[in-house]
């Protein structure tokens, strides 16, 4: 067990091992690390049927084609998933990854054997003949930028005429979904992975899509094989991307708790360098010090060594708000 942990990248959400370490039981802590949403789908009672049938027999892939507006997915048990397999459908290639970003997409192309070169966001054009892929996040994890969609589309233009292909995760695009690219997912080269645990708070339901052309589907679901989503998480996931009241809810807010959230770090003097609706992103070189001094008071965040930085998630409750504010003005004072 030890050896397998090893391997694994650091993410948020270790509030196990935060609890162990500073002796607060997991019960008493704030989770800010994951920039999920803290009022989550409401997940109603499961039927029995989706424990008991093969989970195939079900509308999911319809209802999610109409939610992302994409001509082709494919389900997957997370975008997690897809970022693993997709570096085994090419050839050895030079792969240009966004930095800072979500940390196992280097990784993942890097242990495939491909030349992975990071690449900051205002290098990308003038080095994209260098890349036969390019690997971004949009909103970017952890910093919250965004890239305009008709810049992507002309990446991705350069990219697929010598046959590359860019890959943009959109694990935190729901609350702006007049950004995302999945509509022009059909292109060829062009692959856009989606998730639920974001927006949905859906994180343990594993659910996640991969918006591509039809060829490469079908070779990513040759490799992956048949049912990889369980039948209880198809079902939920079915329901989710349905709820239409829910969403438009949420949206609006997600929009008010993010600015809030904002002014909040603003206010103690943390005023964030980045962010979007669902996390604030704060570049310091105190980085690793207000992520022991949160902690010692039970409030976990994410913190980052390349830059120097932290992420603050959203709270939960009104108790919760109050809380965080208290801790950073001690800290402040």
């Amino acid at each position: 067990m030890p050896a397998r942990v090893n391997r694994l990248l650091h993410h948020g959400g270790r509030l196990r091992e935060a609890a162990a370490r500073y002796g607060i039981p997991a019960a008493d802590w704030i989770d800010l690390s994951t920039g999920i949403n803290p009022h989550g789908w409401p997940v109603p009672p499961i039927p029995d049927s989706a424990w008991a049938r093969l989970p195939d027999d079900d509308e999911l892939e319809q209802n999610a084609l109409t939610y992302y507006g994409a001509r082709h997915l494919l389900p997957v048990a997370g975008s997690q998933a897809a970022i693993q397999a997709l570096p085994q459908l090419r050839a050895s290639s030079r792969v240009g990854v966004l930095v800072p970003d979500y940390s196992e997409h280097a990784h993942a192309w890097q242990r495939a054997g491909h030349e992975v070169m990071s690449v900051a966001a205002d290098d990308i054009s003038a080095r994209l003949n260098h890349f036969d892929l390019l690997v971004l996040s949009n909103p970017n994890n952890p910093t919250g930028r965004t890239f305009p969609r008709e810049q992507l589309l002309a990446w991705h233009q350069q990219l697929a005429a010598r046959g590359g292909w860019l890959v943009v995760d959109e694990a935190f695009m729901d609350v702006t979904p007049e950004q995302s690219l999945a509509p022009h997912s059909s292109r060829p080269g062009l692959i856009v992975l989606r998730s639920l645990g974001k927006f949905f708070g859906l994180a343990g339901a594993r659910v996640g899509f991969v918006c591509a052309g039809l060829e490469l589907l079908s070779r990513l679901e040759h490799l992956l094989g048949p049912w990889t989503i369980s039948g209880p998480a198809r079902h939920v996931a079915c329901l989710a991307v349905q709820d239409r009241r829910w969403q438009v809810i949420t949206r609006r807010r997600l929009a008010r708790q993010g600015e809030r959230l904002r002014a909040l770090l603003t206010h103690r003097g943390y005023a964030p360098d980045g962010g979007c609706t669902l996390f604030q992103w704060r570049c310091t070189p105190r980085a690793g010090q207000l992520q022991e001094q949160l902690a010692s008071r039970g409030i976990l965040i994410r913190c980052f060594d390349h830059p120097s930085s932290v992420r603050f998630g959203l709270p939960r409750e009104e108790a919760d708000w109050r809380r965080l504010d208290a801790a950073l003005a001690e800290i402040e004072s």
